[in-house]
């Protein structure tokens, strides 16, 4: 295969004429940040960007006609695909000529946006995908790509499905990288439950970071939120204070993974000693009983951290939290309801799990 070079990369999603072709995405969000992430598109991608009109709370159908790498900087979208519809009655006509050859010229477009290496692997995602007929269409793409099949995971990554029942036909989504964009580069080391990083991302925006910010990250973890902090600004000061001396030891290493610095120190301890209304934004992804602790104790822990919070943010600073705890939260919120002033609730959904982001303004009463 052919070296593929950054000018190769940039012909990729440009008409021999130069200018800029106009193709159809999908990006793939969580449940409740689509708000956020079409906002996202517009500030990144700007008047070459057009929202397409869907009913799915879970994807964002876009055209764009600018520069397709720039589509793999988004940080709230979990992937993006680039998405071709085939007018066909089932998936075997696919491997017809005609709409092969045109899958095939989509995937090599979306290769040229890489490195020659970067794809080892295919897999394809389709309902009834053990059926011969989408056998032999991966067994027929692993050979036409070079590629090797997985069946379970893959660099290069498609989706097939019906498309909606109006237009009719199939529609084929090739996504942009090898790696979903929510699986960040910096993770180096990873703890069950990690919050993930566009849900931190978003988390990230709602402090409304300025680089004079003092930030502080209570219960941080592995460090998720503190590292997206820091690569989407730069902060005056950043603190990441954890009960659990194991986990800063993680968060350590996917900082230094990320090129990031960040004070950590035991919740207890550290935290105690450091100066009150000393920050500008604080954040925490607070425990819900699943993995720390059991959850009769969460109403103490969860009043410990807000108390905390309350005491080292200064007056008008923001506290930005996700749990699954609200009734819990809501409790304590009306415990300490002279301390915080709840601006939003952002309920997301992810499967089973019902997560909700609140944003909190401290108060300057006390």
């Amino acid at each position: 295969m052919p070296k593929r070079t950054a000018s190769a990369a940039k012909r990729a999603s440009t008409s021999s004429s130069g200018e800029a072709e106009t193709a159809v995405f999908e990006a793939e969000v969580m449940h409740g940040m689509k708000p956020f992430a079409e906002a996202e598109l517009r500030r990144r991608l700007g008047a070459s960007m057009r929202l397409l009109p869907d009913q799915d709370a879970e994807a964002i159908r876009f055209a764009y006609g600018g520069d397709w790498r720039r589509c793999q900087d988004l940080r709230l979208v979990n992937a993006v695909y680039l998405a071709a519809h085939f007018p066909i009655p089932r998936p075997k006509a696919l491997l017809g000529h005609q709409h092969w050859h045109k899958l095939l010229r989509l995937i090599a477009a979306v290769r040229a946006l890489h490195p020659p290496r970067a794809f080892r692997t295919c897999h394809v995602s389709a309902a009834g995908r053990q059926s011969t007929i989408l056998r032999r269409l991966q067994q027929q793409l692993a050979a036409d790509t070079g590629l090797t099949l997985d069946e379970t995971a893959g660099d290069l990554w498609l989706r097939l499905r019906p498309a909606a029942s109006a237009v009719g036909g199939w529609d084929m989504l090739v996504r942009l990288t090898p790696r979903p964009l929510s699986t960040r580069f910096w993770r180096v080391r990873d703890m069950e439950g990690a919050l993930g990083g566009p849900v931190a991302a978003l988390m990230v925006d709602l402090t409304q970071p300025q680089a004079t910010d003092r930030f502080l990250n209570l219960t941080c973890g592995s460090g998720t939120l503190l590292v997206e902090r820091l690569l989407t600004a730069p902060a005056a000061l950043a603190v990441g204070t954890d009960l659990d001396a194991a986990h800063l030891q993680l968060a350590r290493a996917n900082l230094a993974a990320a090129g990031a610095y960040a004070s950590l120190m035991r919740q207890d301890d550290g935290a105690a000693a450091l100066a009150a209304g000393a920050f500008d934004a604080i954040v925490a992804d607070l425990p819900w009983g699943q993995l720390v602790g059991e959850a009769a104790n969460l109403p103490t822990l969860y009043e410990r951290v807000f108390a905390s919070a309350a005491r080292l943010a200064r007056p008008g600073a923001r506290f930005v939290l996700i749990t699954h705890m609200v009734q819990v939260t809501e409790q304590t919120l009306a415990q300490q309801e002279n301390s915080w002033r709840v601006l939003r609730r952002i309920p997301l959904r992810r499967g089973n799990l019902r997560p909700r982001i609140y944003v909190l303004e401290r108060r300057n009463n006390n």
